[in-house]
């Protein structure tokens, strides 16, 4: 039950704001200079935004990732395979 509650103390926090590599956060980085975009966000874009599908997320994300040993899963991944592709 704790582990529940705090899981979903976790989304809804993370519901706030869109997450680096959604959808969402795609189509606000394409707004934004690119002269503001830091290194990480250059890779995080080219990585999940430029490829139709791999936006974190998406059908295919959450079907590659489900193909992934749980082991291999990162925190990040988890929670976000939670909030996407279980919910």
């Amino acid at each position: 039950m704790k582990h529940v509650l705090i899981i979903t103390g976790i989304l809804l926090l993370a519901a706030c704001s869109a997450e680096p590599g959604s959808e969402k956060w795609c189509a606000a980085k394409q707004e934004q200079p690119k002269t503001e975009w830091s290194g990480s966000d250059m890779a995080t874009y080219a990585k999940n935004c430029l490829i139709e599908g791999t936006e974190v997320g998406s059908e295919d994300w959450c079907e590659d990732l489900a193909g992934k040993p749980k082991g291999d899963w990162t925190a990040t991944e988890t929670k976000t395979y939670a909030k996407h592709c279980v919910m």
